[in-house]
C-alpha cells in the first residue's frame, strides 16, 4: 500500500520508522512547553544507519503512553526544520525533525522508512563538484516558508547525477518540489593548531525534484 502521507498540500512533510538510538534525551522548555531532543537510527537499504535528530513535545508523548528508552521502535511524521545556533562567535544551523505525530497502524509503510517531501526555494547558487570516481554532486540550499508564519527553515540538500548537472545552473529564487530522504553523514574537521574533531552533518538526499514556474510576486521569507 503507498503511503500517501508525506505527499500531502503542506511544503514539509517527512516521516521516519526506526529505534531509539540511546538513552542520551535532552529536555527543554519553549514557550512553557516540554519538549525532548533525542537521535531515531534509521537504516538503509544498504545497512548503513542514519541517526536523525527529532524534537517532540512531551505532551504528545504523553499522550500516547510511549516510553522514550533505547531500542524502542517508533514511527513519527512531521517537519523538517533549521535552526540557527551561535558557538565562539559563529552561526551555525541546527536540523531536526519536529514531530506532530506518531504514525501507527496504516499509516505506517516499512518499506519507506525515511521519506520527505519539501516545496521551497533556492537561496544561494547551488555547489557543483566531480568526485575522484567521476561521480557528480551538486548540493543545494532550500528555503521552505512555513505556514502562516514569517519565517522559513534552510534545509541543506545533496543532488546526484545528471540530476546534479540539471540543477548546478538554476537560478536563486527557482522554486523547487523535491521528494528524498534524511540522511546523516560524519565528517572530520581540521583546526588551525593541527586537531581534528568529527561532526555530523544532516541533510536530504534528493530522490526526485521538480521545478515549479512561479508567479513574479511570490517572495521568500527569512
Amino acid at each position: 500500500m503507498e503511503n500517501t502521507t508525506v505527499l500531502s498540500l503542506e511544503n514539509n512533510r517527512a516521516q521516519i520508522f526506526g529505534e531509539i538510538s540511546d538513552d542520551k534525551i535532552e529536555i527543554f522548555e519553549s514557550n512553557g512547553e516540554t519538549f525532548y531532543e533525542l537521535k531515531i537510527n534509521v537504516a538503509r537499504l544498504s545497512g548503513v544507519v542514519d541517526k536523525i535528530p527529532v524534537t517532540i513535545s512531551k505532551n504528545l508523548v504523553e499522550s500516547q503512553r510511549f516510553e522514550l528508552k533505547k531500542g524502542n521502535k517508533i514511527a513519527l511524521g512531521g517537519e523538517f526544520r533549521s535552526r540557527n545556533f551561535q558557538e565562539d562567535g559563529k552561526s551555525h544551523l541546527i536540523l531536526t525533525l519536529f514531530v506532530k505525530e506518531f504514525l501507527i497502524g496504516e499509516s505506517i509503510d516499512e518499506r519507506e522508512t525515511n521519506k520527505i517531501f519539501l516545496s521551497g526555494f533556492l537561496c544561494k547558487k547551488p555547489s557543483y563538484r566531480d568526485t575522484p570516481f567521476g561521480r557528480q554532486i551538486c548540493d543545494i540550499l532550500l528555503a521552505v516558508n512555513r505556514p502562516h508564519k514569517k519565517k522559513s527553515d534552510y534545509i541543506p540538500c545533496i543532488i546526484w547525477g545528471r540530476n546534479a548537472v540539471f540543477v548546478k545552473d538554476l537560478e536563486v529564487g527557482t522554486k523547487i518540489n523535491l521528494t528524498g530522504r534524511i540522511q546523516s553523514r560524519i565528517y572530520t574537521k581540521n583546526h588551525e593548531d593541527g586537531t581534528t574533531t568529527e561532526h555530523t552533518a544532516y541533510e536530504i538526499s534528493v530522490n526526485n525534484f521538480k521545478i515549479e514556474k512561479q508567479s513574479d510576486d511570490v517572495k521568500v521569507e527569512a
